[in-house]
């Protein structure tokens, strides 16, 4: 039997493959799609999230570009007040599934095969399998193959735990704490979150919300983060100016500072960056984005323990290099130690198009969505490798402060050439994931005096790049260390 043909084969229909094929649909009237994924629904790892899961960033610039997502309606009320919402994880699920049901499968020139695994490609022809039947099916791929799948998202629910747990030692994941009123009178008398990222975060403004007292709650941070502070990321006209006063603020904190680490003291101190403990230095930085709300919650919770990670749990016992501390009995641990994306594998960078071959890599860090949309709108008008990844030099996803320069700079070098190929600046003024792009677009058209606030841009471009480099250069070696 001659095997069904396809022109574009994404392997993974997570959030990057997904906003990938959206632009590709529109920017490329006769190709074909064929998904293979292996979630039973589209969406990737918000398949598998925890259930108070939440979006850093707004939803006005997350998804696809052909849906918008969100309202323009801020908050009213809690820690993220007077900001734009943040779409749960049902909700990103939801929008997924909507995608697919309601503009990729209808359009007629997308196949998707959820519940199976990519087995491999040989001449052409791509071999997956079924999870539940093992059934084996083939595809003939008559351009490229994409994986949307380099980034290895792990989560609570999927991830292995690098710690020992002794027999008999309550341990929870994120998703199961909505859960614990089943448990009626057997609750926890006290809760130790395990792990320092935005999950642990999460867990803890749960807990605080949940009326959990902060006496009642351990936190072991290995490290300790910068945060980018939500305000200077929202959408829309209003908080424009707040936004352009940001990146402004991290070229001249380049020009200004001798190490990365400085450059994050300087935007500290001006309300850019936060962090949970203003005495302790934080040595970890992972793009994640938080409001001045919760960190003020967070602030609440005073049993830190900073030994580093956690070897072992056990009833009333941690233990950690060289060290152990106690905590009550019946302390539930609660495991958050789960690292989002596997830095070591992502950061061998892969050319982004490469012949038969397109793997799907961040140009703008964090922004993963908008990044994939970009390659499919230069796959889609842009003749060959060389002029493509001219355009798509895949940014870093840094650890450290001191390494952050290697992505800023690596945002800024894509964004330069963007803005000067007039195809790329005309679609991203038209794209709704691009966070400024459509607004500058929409106040030119009005003649705004908010586009006062891009004044200052052209000074700090010309004394922040060539301080960015200086920075990246020295942050190398620590960088290719992780």
């Amino acid at each position: 039997m001659t095997a069904p043909e396809t022109d574009y084969l994404i392997i993974g229909a997570g959030a990057v493959g997904l906003a990938f094929a959206d632009t590709l649909l529109d920017e490329d009237p006769d190709c074909h799609i064929t998904f293979v994924d292996k979630h039973a629904k589209p969406g990737g790892h918000w398949n598998d999230a925890y259930s108070f899961v939440a979006l850093h960033q707004p939803s006005a610039f997350y998804g696809v570009n052909s849906m918008e997502f969100g309202d323009d309606t801020v908050d009213l009320s809690g820690p993220n007040k007077g900001l734009f919402p943040l779409a749960s994880g049902a909700e990103v699920s939801a929008y997924f599934v909507r995608l697919m049901n309601r503009r990729l499968l209808p359009s007629g020139r997308v196949s998707y095969h959820p519940l199976s695994e990519y087995l491999g490609m040989e001449d052409g022809v791509a071999r997956f399998r079924s999870i539940l039947s093992g059934k084996e099916s083939h595809v003939t791929v008559r351009r490229k193959l994409v994986d949307a799948t380099f980034y290895k998202t792990s989560v609570p629910a999927t991830h292995t735990r690098k710690f020992d747990v002794a027999d008999g030692t309550p341990l929870a994941i994120p998703g199961q704490l909505p859960d614990l009123w089943m448990r009626g009178d057997d609750l926890p008398g006290h809760y130790v979150i395990l792990g320092a990222g935005k999950t642990a975060m999460d867990a803890g403004v749960w807990l605080l919300e949940a009326g959990v007292e902060p006496d009642r709650i351990t936190w072991v941070r290995p490290r300790d983060s910068w945060l980018i502070n939500r305000t200077y990321t929202q959408p829309g006209p209003d908080f424009f100016e707040a936004v352009i006063e940001s990146q402004i603020a991290q070229l001249n904190a380049a020009a200004e500072a001798a190490t990365g680490d400085e450059m994050f003291e300087i935007l500290g101190r001006g309300g850019y960056m936060l962090r949970l403990d203003p005495s302790v230095k934080p040595e970890m930085f992972h793009f994640a984005t938080i409001s001045e709300g919760e960190v003020a919650l967070l602030r609440q919770i005073t049993r830190v323990i900073r030994h580093g990670r956690v070897q072992a749990i056990a009833p009333g016992m941690m233990t950690f290099a060289g060290q152990q501390e106690t905590v009550p009995d019946d302390a539930l641990f609660i495991d958050c130690t789960a690292t989002a994306v596997d830095f070591h594998e992502y950061n061998a960078q892969l050319p982004l198009f490469d012949g038969d071959r397109i793997t799907l890599l961040a140009l703008h860090v964090p922004l993963v969505t908008l990044s994939a949309a970009v390659a499919a709108f230069l796959e889609a008008n842009f003749e060959d490798d060389e002029a493509k990844n001219a355009l798509a030099r895949p940014g870093p996803l840094t650890d450290t402060p001191n390494t952050y320069a290697l992505a800023l700079l690596a945002n800024m070098m894509n964004r330069g050439g963007w803005s000067q190929n007039p195809q790329v600046s005309s679609w991203l003024a038209k794209s709704r994931l691009d966070p400024t792009g459509p607004t500058v677009a929409a106040l030119a058209q009005e003649g705004s005096p908010k586009l006062a606030a891009l004044g200052p841009f052209k000074a700090a471009i010309a004394k922040g790049i060539p301080a960015l480099q200086r920075l990246a250069v020295a942050a190398r070696a620590e960088h290719n260390a992780k």
